[in-house]
């Protein structure tokens, strides 16, 4: 039988593009993709007519989109307006106005639920579009704000209608140019709680005089600030409560005595969201859902007798109400019904005309995104009712005005609503649904995968590093063949009896079939592995050999640490404090290592000189079994050192202080590192190093810093380049500073008065071209030792000065408050590699898990959390006049994920350059990198699938999902760097 030899590095990097697979397949049906109509520049369609009535000849005469029902609007946004501050006691107590409204006025009042992320930006896209934003949504956001959907301020702008806005900027960032008149307030400063409406309340008394406006949005930030800091049983709310109540009042009578007989005016009062108990929102409990919605008019009657409780509306009718309202075309993609009070007053013609307009643009709604759209029960009623319409109004039409017409005008407009109420609902499910049998499918491939790594730790970590594979395995064909078949018909029967819409249903049936061999033939080698476990475990030893497995400190930390960090991601505050974790783990490997050091130092003079290579003997990469016993390190007597040189003279007198001594150092520098950024959610706010560098006040010493730290970044680098390599490296790094110069971040000495301010892309443009210099050297230099001589030196030269133009773009593109992390990450690479790896002979295992360990942590120095929003968008514009897709994706990534990155990189040239190691090494970390890896993305996605209709599934688990999947798609990319690094190349052996 014919078998091929694998090599470990190969393996991983194959593993890992396949669990790569496995995470997109999961992450497409985790967040599915939303209920969408054709972009609004096709979207002038003709509003349909009245249904024909039935007959030779007969046709209606409305065609036209109805006239608008009020003159002006105004709609009165509170942030965070939850329904008790309106309809409870607080709301009797602190808006007595309003309340005196709501019970005797003219007005409607209602509870409008809103869906989760209750997150003002999804708000406001779903209370102007009538559309339910999903959480891919934030993600899609991040390039450009504003809104590209049909919505009703768009309408109301192309309908001539001129819109001013006062109130929070994300309005104008969503609607940009669409209001003849504005003024934004930034939301973010949550401590303020008067300037912020004040700025609103300001323009009132002069905008209410005037006659050239249509549509007046006014949103107030105020309370929610408020529930933010001191939650919303604060003495706080009620004065806030009672300035919007007096606001309103003043709005009111203001409409009042400006009608007109024709047409009278129109205010909605509602809330965006609600808040939580403690203040805050994002999640879906009733307080942070429930927003009062209140429509005050003189067109509506007088309020005979108070209510009881307000009905129930979602929070997406208020679209196409308010289109109704104005005499607007619906926004194709709303899922709301028409709010029936509204227009109440109306004819019986008038109303079955709205809500067929209502019915028509949600049926065909539904006709663009479900194929077997006709079997909907709520198109097959809403079909039944505009028959029964297009009766009545050719009794309409004969002159019939008995007792009969207005019978059966109330039964059609029943029918209707019973229709609008099923479309609706059936759309909105569309939405929130887990596409499951995606994520299934998904999650098997990448536990598999997990499985098959686990299983293959004994043997890729062994001398050779390398797998036998056989090729031809005789049980196992049968069992690949009748997997496929079984899985295949699963396949066919969900994606047969599926009701809701399933993504891997709508793939092409070549593709789902190779998805199944794929998973049946990594089902085949999981079997074969733990077949071959349980034939070794038979056969007696060949050497009976002690086998001294005891475990050092340093194994029994990683074990720990992974799997206490893979489980606290099933905690929402674990993931949201994720930083605090690894700051803690890499804290203790510190100490661990420093008392590592102070036995290799002090304890083996003592013993005889033998003993020390029994120690290192112990040393064992993640303690498997005496197969991969101290497999990095070559026997003593082919190692340059004599057979009995212990380690203790190998560390020279003063070497061994420092030695000593670079835990401590290592633990300083993290400290430093933790308080320049704060990150996480709880510790946010607080003050930081960070933001007191980049206030405008200390612009000098912010570029003081900057300066050292290009300076000493400068040299922790070059030692190890070439010639050409280091003129380069100073002139990119020259450059790095005249960027920021250029765009304003920080001085030059000479530089006194306010300097215009470019983007600076001259500059940054220099420094790519170096950039792209230095990694073209070190790709050369890589491509000669491959190809012409193994030169070990000229292969490490070429690595690092591939290394040192990554950290020359990390340097280009880190704000310059945060070049003290690149500093600090290549000084504790130099430290370690030279005074702890070297002289304490770790295998590429442990030095392996130790850089990811210092990787993720750095993730988190750089001041990024597990939230979309620390993502540094700016990175993706250096260079750039304008957007462009695929390069500022790419800087993006590299920014973010720049702290495991380059720890990546480093451990590919610190793994290569060890002279004294075997060739398996490289091998051995790639495998141990995807290990790593896998272990934490594989239970995640597990616990994720579990937690999937948590509080905080969108605030807090699916960000992280987000983080990690990408992580997977950067390792496969590093695995593959690896594999291709790695010299002995795969061959057959018959």
């Amino acid at each position: 039988r014919g078998r091929m030899r694998l090599r470990s590095g190969v393996f991983a990097s194959s593993c890992l593009l396949v669990q790569a697979l496995g995470v997109a397949l999961f992450l497409r049906g985790f967040f599915p993709v939303p209920v969408r109509s054709v972009p609004r520049r096709e979207a002038r369609a003709d509003p349909p007519a009245e249904p024909a009535p039935p007959g030779p000849g007969m046709v209606s005469n409305w065609t036209k989109i109805p006239p608008p029902l009020f003159r002006k609007v105004v709609i009165v946004l509170i942030d965070a307006l939850r329904d008790d501050f309106v309809f409870g006691s607080k709301g009797k107590q602190f808006m007595p106005y309003t309340t005196q409204v709501v019970e005797k006025g003219t007005s409607y009042s209602f509870i409008a639920e809103a869906k989760p992320p209750t997150v003002t930006m999804p708000r406001i896209k779903a209370l102007m579009t009538g559309s339910i934003p999903g959480f891919i949504d934030v993600v899609v956001n991040l390039n450009s704000p504003a809104l590209l959907d049909d919505n009703l301020v768009w309408q109301a702008k192309t309908a001539g209608k001129r819109i001013i806005f006062y109130g929070d900027d994300t309005w104008v960032k969503l609607f940009p140019k669409h209001f003849v008149e504005y003024d934004g307030t930034t939301s973010f400063f949550v401590s303020d709680f008067t300037e912020v409406d004040d700025n609103v309340t300001r323009h009132l008394d002069r905008v209410l005089k005037r006659e050239d406006w249509d549509l007046l949005i006014l949103h107030y930030l105020g309370l929610d600030h408020i529930g933010h800091m001191t939650g919303p049983n604060s003495p706080l709310v009620g004065p806030k409560l009672r300035e919007m109540d007096n606001i309103l009042k003043k709005i009111h009578i203001s409409l009042l005595s400006k009608e007109e007989a024709s047409l009278p005016n129109l205010l909605v009062v509602c809330g965006d969201h609600g808040m939580s108990e403690t203040g805050s929102h994002g999640g879906s409990s009733e307080g942070e859902i429930h927003t009062p919605l209140l429509f005050i008019s003189s067109a509506f009657e007088k309020r005979s007798a108070p209510l009881a409780q307000p009905e129930h509306v979602q929070q997406t009718d208020l679209a196409s109400t308010l289109a109704i309202a104005l005499g607007l075309p619906i926004s194709r993609n709303s899922v709301g019904n028409l709010i029936m009070p509204v227009v109440g007053g109306k004819t019986m013609r008038e109303q079955l005309r709205f809500v067929h307009l209502n019915g028509f643009q949600l049926s065909r709604l539904l006709q663009e995104n479900t194929p077997a759209y006709e079997k909907d029960p709520g198109y097959e009623h809403f079909r039944i009712a505009e028959k029964s319409h297009g009766n009545w109004i050719k009794l309409y039409l004969e002159g019939n005005n008995s007792e009969i017409l207005l019978n059966l005008g109330k039964k059609v407009l029943k029918q209707y609503l019973e229709a609008l109420k099923t479309l609706s609902s059936s759309l909105s499910k569309q939405v929130a649904q887990y596409d499951m049998y995606s994520m299934m499918v998904g999650t098997v491939i990448i536990m598999e995968v997990l499985l098959l790594l686990l299983l293959s730790v004994p043997k890729a970590l062994s001398k050779r590093a390398e797998f036998e594979v056989p090729l031809s395995p005789p049980l196992f064909s049968l069992l690949f063949y009748l997997m496929c078949l079984m899985l295949c018909a699963v396949h066919v029967i969900v994606c047969t009896s599926a009701e809701s819409l399933c993504y891997f249903c709508s793939m092409s049936w070549l593709t789902a079939v190779a998805v199944m061999m794929l998973i049946s033939a990594l089902m085949c080698g999981i079997l074969s592995a733990i077949a071959k476990i349980f034939e070794n475990s038979r056969l007696p030893p060949k050497n009976p050999v002690v086998s001294n497995s005891d475990w050092s400190e340093i194994d029994v930390l990683i074990l720990a640490g992974t799997i206490g960090h893979v489980l606290s991601l099933g905690a929402s505050s674990f993931i949201e404090e994720e930083h605090q974790t690894w700051y803690f783990l890499i804290n203790t490997l510190c100490l661990v290592l420093c008392q590592e050091l102070c036995r290799n130092s002090f304890l083996l003079k003592e013993c005889d000189p033998q003993h020390s290579t029994d120690v290192r003997q112990n040393f064992d990469s993640i303690g498997e079994t005496s197969e991969c016993k101290n497999i990095d390190i070559p026997e003593a007597s082919n190692s340059k050192l004599g057979k009995a040189t212990s380690s203790s003279e190998f560390i020279k007198g003063s070497d061994k202080w420092i030695s000593l001594a670079t835990p401590w150092i290592i633990l300083i520098c993290c400290r430093l590192l933790r308080s320049l950024n704060q990150t996480g959610v709880q510790w946010a706010h607080r003050p930081d190093f960070g933001h007191w560098l980049t206030s405008s006040e200390h612009k000098s010493e912010l570029s003081f810093l900057a300066a050292v730290s290009l300076l000493m970044i400068f040299f922790l680098v070059q030692r190890r380049c070439s010639l050409v390599s280091k003129i380069a490296m100073a002139l990119g790094l020259l450059g790095v500073y005249s960027y920021r110069a250029a765009i304003g971040n920080v001085i030059f000495p000479w530089q006194h008065g306010g300097k215009d301010i470019s983007k600076g892309i001259t500059e940054a443009r220099f420094v790519y071209v170096f950039v792209l210099g230095i990694v073209f050297t070190g790709t050369k230099d890589l491509l000669k030792s491959q190809v012409i001589s193994a030169d070990s030196s000229t292969k490490s030269t070429g690595l690092w000065e591939v290394y040192s133009g990554l950290v020359l773009l990390a340097a280009l593109l880190f704000r310059p408050h945060n070049l003290p992390v690149l500093v600090f990450c290549l000084l504790i690479q130099t430290m370690m590699t030279k005074y702890i790896w070297i002289p304490l002979k770790f295998d590429a295992a442990q030095v392996t898990i130790m850089h990811y360990w210092f990787g993720q942590a750095f993730f988190y120095f750089q001041g990024n959390s597990n939230g979309i929003a620390t993502v540094d968008i700016s990175a993706g514009f250096v260079g750039l006049d304008s957007y462009v897709e695929l390069p500022a994706i790419f800087l993006t990534a590299f920014t973010t994920y720049a702290g495991p990155f380059l720890w990546a990189i480093h451990l590919l040239c610190y793994l290569s350059s060890e002279v004294s190691r075997n060739s398996a090494a490289v091998g051995h970390g790639c495998f141990c990198y995807a290990l790593m890896r896998s272990i934490p993305v594989a239970i995640y996605v597990v616990l994720v699938t579990g937690l999937r209709y948590h509080l905080f599934i969108w605030s807090v688990f699916s960000p992280k999902l987000l983080y990690e999947g990408v992580h997977v798609f950067i390792t496969a990319a590093v695995c593959l760097f690896f594999t291709a690094m790695d010299q002995n190349r795969s061959h057959k052996v018959q």
